[in-house]
């Protein structure tokens, strides 16, 4: 199966057809389906029509219900259809196609909507953290012409760091030693970009932690990821950003990042550790002739 929006939006269809038509097999109506299932007749309705997208414990509790094996043909089908219509998968070329512009009004309408956003940045410093300087060295990339459209997403990247400052609001940043010390930048711009996130720690709505490469623990960062709330996270890969809504995935992803905060230095201790590499980067800016 492919996670790419059209088939995506095909297979969500399937979904909806298939268990309508389980359901009348069984001689159900919504309403005694809804009934064994727990569920209000109306989300029954809506799942069906595909109105609602359903979880993949919505399916399980159904399948249940119609007596559909989950591990029999059809019920694995099904479970793995949920699987894909709670995850989407945006190409970095589609995005591209429509534009960074847009995808920066995309990332700030999330944000704004969510009441806590909690990201994991093994490798990288995230946007609502960064300096221009920063923010310009992350835009850079071959297929992207640097031309009011850049200038305007570098602008919407930057505009979307004033929903740190709005109460009401909790982010926490978990980021590794590693992704606050990655070069992207020269020496002294590094510095002002790790001034720049012991400041922004100093907000009540703001949490830093830093996982200390000296710190024992027992996992490795595969790869970064933000939550929204306990609904969707998102993880960014080279070729595009693939969104997960199903709770189980949420949940675990819920597990990692507790794991790695467990693991991470926060408050004083954790600023004392931002000023000791920002001093390691003024040094290397002293004897840095690029």
């Amino acid at each position: 199966m492919t996670l790419e929006p059209e088939h995506a939006d095909r297979q969500r269809g399937e979904l909806a057809d298939a268990l309508r038509r389980l359901r009348r097999a069984a001689g159900l109506t919504g309403a005694s389906l809804a009934s064994r299932t727990g569920m209000s007749q109306a989300k029954v309705s809506k799942i069906e029509n595909n109105r609602v997208r359903p979880s993949v414990v919505d399916v399980e509790r159904i399948l249940t219900a119609l007596g559909v094996p989950a591990r029999g043909e059809d019920g694995s089908r099904l479970l793995e259809l949920a699987r894909v219509a709670n995850s989407d998968y945006q190409g970095f070329r589609t995005a591209l196609q429509r534009g960074l512009g847009e995808l920066q009004r995309d990332l700030a309408a999330v944000e704004s909507s969510a009441a806590t956003i909690r990201f994991f940045l093994p490798c990288m410093i995230t946007g609502l953290l960064q300096t221009p300087e920063y923010a310009r060295q992350t835009l850079a990339h071959p297929l992207v012409n640097r031309g009011a459209e850049w200038q305007s997403a570098l602008a919407r990247r930057l505009e979307r760091q004033q929903v740190l400052y709005r109460t009401g609001k909790r982010f926490v940043f978990v980021l590794t030693e590693a992704a606050l010390r990655w070069p992207l930048c020269p020496p002294a711009i590094m510095a002002l970009q790790v001034d720049r996130i012991a400041s922004l720690s100093e907000l009540s709505g703001v949490e830093i932690a830093v996982v200390p490469s000296d710190s024992l623990v027992p996992s490795g960062p595969l790869n970064g990821f933000t939550l929204y709330d306990d609904r969707l996270v998102t993880v960014e890969v080279f070729t595009g950003e693939l969104a997960l809504r199903d709770p189980r995935e949420v949940s675990y992803s819920r597990e990692i990042f507790d794991f790695f905060h467990e693991h991470a230095l926060t408050g004083e201790s954790m600023r004392s550790f931002l000023e000791e590499i920002a001093r390691g980067f003024r040094s290397d800016a002293k004897y840095d002739i690029s």
